[in-house]
């Protein structure tokens, strides 16, 4: 679909840009998808329209719970912050 192929471009592109190893860039696209539909979730569950939820604004959601997943993978203490 549409949304995946974002996505995959997204992950890919921010992996890239991050850390310069183009080999995991499939691998994180599909970490961004899952996030993707948790956000989706949690903005529909939020009570926003599917409309709303159709265009990207949740990208940067996903993109948020990826950096607090890599923050507290090495130090569980930075979720507090």
């Amino acid at each position: 679909t549409l949304s995946q192929s974002l996505m995959l471009a997204v992950g890919a592109a921010y992996y890239l840009t991050f850390t310069g190893v183009p080999g995991t860039a499939t691998y994180y696209a599909l970490i961004m998808t899952v996030y993707t539909w948790i956000a989706k979730g949690a903005w529909f569950s939020l009570g926003y329209p599917y409309s709303f939820i159709v265009v990207p604004v949740w990208i940067p959601s996903a993109i948020l719970m990826d950096l607090a997943y890599w923050a507290t993978k090495r130090n569980k203490h930075m979720l507090i912050l």
